[in-house]
């Protein structure tokens, strides 16, 4: 059953999105305050979260920034806000959708739904294997091929920092993918790493000297100037 973390301080509001999750086969938890919400969900985590970003304490986007360092749940944001940079703010922190109050609950459904279809879960990447280094993300252990070679026999094992691992575990396994150097900043400190990005881009040069045959001219973890950074793949053929 899927279960959905409701982030509501109206109690009424809160009751009634419950009760119509409930109605139509979901698992609905309640959570009046951002403390309450972090505190259930690290406690049984959500499938998705229905996030009203005026709350007491702790804001929404503070709770949103604190998930996702974390937790991959698609989020739903409910706000009274229509502007569009509080939207660019709340999507740019990671929420899936923004819905403006007041809205028909048939819409806040169709909208969830949708978020649950985009993250449908798919095998996690464990292994990576480029001509260069080989990763084993489960068991965090990597091989880079000696200087001169190209083939798994002449490779050597290299140490990784855990920080290091959190970054090219997240970079690895989104392969292709644009990951913005804010996502990256709360996946490896969360919500006390702010917008930190000098700390990134210096862990991001240790991994660069670490597996890439040339750190100067970056193969695999390439930059998208001012936005972040993607892991490339060797391609087939």
């Amino acid at each position: 059953m899927i279960r959905v973390l409701v982030v509501e301080d109206d109690a009424r509001l809160r009751r009634a999105l419950t009760i119509n999750f409930e109605a139509r086969g979901y698992r609905a938890v309640g959570a009046p305050t951002g403390e309450d919400a972090l505190a259930l969900a690290r406690d049984e985590p959500p499938d998705l979260v229905v996030l009203d970003l005026g709350l007491p304490g702790i804001s929404g986007l503070q709770v949103l920034a604190s998930l996702r360092a974390w937790c991959d749940a698609p989020v739903v944001v409910l706000s009274a806000r229509d502007t569009e940079p509080d939207k660019i703010r709340a999507l740019d922190t990671g929420a899936d959708d923004y819905l403006t109050k007041p809205f028909g609950i048939e819409e806040l459904l169709a909208r969830v739904r949708a978020a649950l279809r985009r993250h449908q879960p798919t095998p996690p990447i464990n292994h990576v294997a480029t001509a260069h280094f080989t990763l084993d993300l489960a068991n965090r252990t990597c091989t880079v091929a000696a200087s001169g070679h190209d083939d798994a026999a002449a490779a050597v094992t290299v140490h990784l920092t855990p920080t290091e691992w959190t970054l090219v575990e997240h970079l690895c396994r989104h392969p292709d993918q644009l990951v913005t150097s804010r996502q990256l900043v709360q996946r490896m400190w969360g919500a006390a790493g702010g917008d930190d990005t000098a700390a990134l881009r210096v862990h991001l040069g240790h991994l660069r000297r670490k597996l890439e045959p040339d750190p100067a001219q970056p193969r695999y973890f390439v930059t998208d100037p001012g936005i972040g950074y993607r892991f490339v793949p060797d391609r087939a053929g």
